[in-house]
């Protein structure tokens, strides 16, 4: 078994080696691949499209000096000299984390850009929430000739499959049955009330609701809204197994209510037997919000913010087809991206967007608001939630600064379980 002393002395040696000897693309600059990065993309700029003046868009940069398939690799190249050192040690899977990037200019048809890397950082292990892993930071320079044409500062994260906490997908909550019964109780917590069944006949409260009143047998119904407060009758912490949209380990209670009756509940808190506790509604989505309690007078937990954005919204659905086909656009090969059952055992619920395919849709929405002239000089990327197929992503955007032509711009892409990127762009108009 390698130990992290083995790993560090390792490591130190690929990073005194220093830079790499430069590597020329396998192939120039082309009309093809630029029109399949740009379908893919969806990207419509008409500098892109194929004629005379063809440019390849800033983001495509690292896509020339991808070692493809079945590759190759160059003696002396540090990434995936280190990604070895920690393979053999059993921190055989990969998830791109940061992408820095400057443009000095776009490439063109014809060129053939090479680069060289060398080894910056190696930091671990940390625990992250897909694993126990280490960062690896390398530095790249591409150019052509003697110009240099773009810099890279890139982190990956290498971790062991299964040792991670994955992020809760709250899509996956299960919802209640909905029935001539029950449909009041649903329609209060959309409303932020916590409504009891009672009888119109005789006044009994019950919980849960039914069709005949258990005391007058009645069939005459109807409702009150409660107050919110009771106090913990008796509770468990549920550890295992994994329930679907919930973090583990998760705390059920059954709480008396101050009306008297009994209620079931989630309770988000540290309680004891005969702890008071108070009602909040945990909106799931537009459809269904739940019955939650927590300790009588803890904060609510804050909702999220409402993202602002100075640029206009842009929501893109995630398909199978976009995770694959940017992929592939991309050259990024890593089975995570493509291969359902592959990235499931790597310790992912399915394939996900890679973090070039993110650069390029990240530079298309700043280029679809600014005008299809816009330069862009640098973009700064941070992965965080994995967009998987079926969800959506949700773009926004926030002016900075606008200094001596260049505008910085914030950009954010949300799915359902968080934020899956932020970027800081720089641009000239």
């Amino acid at each position: 078994m390698t130990t992290d002393e083995e790993i560090i002395a390792r490591t130190d040696e690929i990073k005194a080696r220093g830079k790499s000897p430069a590597r020329v693309a396998p192939d120039p600059v082309n009309v093809p691949m630029i029109r399949h990065w740009a379908e893919a993309i969806g990207d419509t700029n008409p500098r892109w499209a194929p004629g005379p003046d063809t440019e390849a868009p800033p983001a495509m940069a690292q896509v020339w000096t991808m070692y493809g398939l079945n590759p190759e690799r160059m003696p002396g190249d540090p990434l995936p000299d280190t990604m070895q050192v920690l393979d053999d040690a059993g921190f055989t899977s990969v998830l791109g984390t940061n992408c820095d990037q400057t443009y000095a200019r776009t490439l063109r048809p014809g060129e053939a850009p090479s680069i060289s890397t060398y080894l910056a950082d190696v930091v671990g292990p940390k625990k992250t929430g897909v694993g126990e892993g280490w960062f690896i930071t390398t530095k790249s320079v591409w150019t052509v000739g003697d110009e240099q044409v773009a810099t890279m500062t890139f982190r990956v994260l290498k971790f062991k499959p299964g040792t991670g906490r994955p992020a809760v997908d709250r899509t996956k909550t299960l919802r209640p049955v909905v029935n001539r019964d029950t449909e009041f109780f649903w329609a209060g917590t959309a409303a932020g009330e916590l409504r009891i069944q009672s009888c119109n006949a005789c006044g009994e409260l019950r919980h849960p609701p039914g069709p005949v009143c258990p005391v007058c047998h009645a069939m005459d119904r109807g409702y009150v809204v409660a107050s919110g407060r009771g106090v913990v009758h008796s509770f468990l912490v549920h550890h295992a197994p994994a329930v679907p949209g919930k973090r583990l380990p998760l705390t059920l209670a059954l709480v008396e209510l101050a009306e008297g009756v009994r209620m079931v509940g989630e309770v988000d808190g540290d309680v004891a037997i005969g702890d008071a506790v108070e009602v909040w509604f945990d909106r799931i989505d537009d459809d269904l919000t739940l019955v939650k309690w927590r300790p009588a007078g803890a904060p609510a937990p804050e909702a999220e913010p409402e993202v602002e954005s100075d640029l206009p919204v842009w929501e893109l659905p995630i398909t199978p087809t976009l995770v694959v086909s940017t992929a592939l656009a991309t050259r990024d090969f890593q089975d995570v991206h493509h291969d359902r059952d592959r990235s499931i055992g790597h310790g992912s619920k399915d394939i996900f967007i890679n973090i070039l395919s993110t650069t390029g849709l990240v530079q298309r929405y700043v280029t679809d608001w600014a005008g299809p002239q816009t330069q862009i000089l640098s973009c700064a990327l941070r992965l965080g939630a994995p967009a998987h197929p079926y969800d959506t992503l949700r773009f926004t955007g926030t002016i900075v600064s606008e200094a001596d032509g260049v505008t910085t711009l914030d950009v954010r892409a949300d799915v359902s379980i968080g934020t899956h990127a932020n970027a800081r762009l720089e641009i000239r108009r």
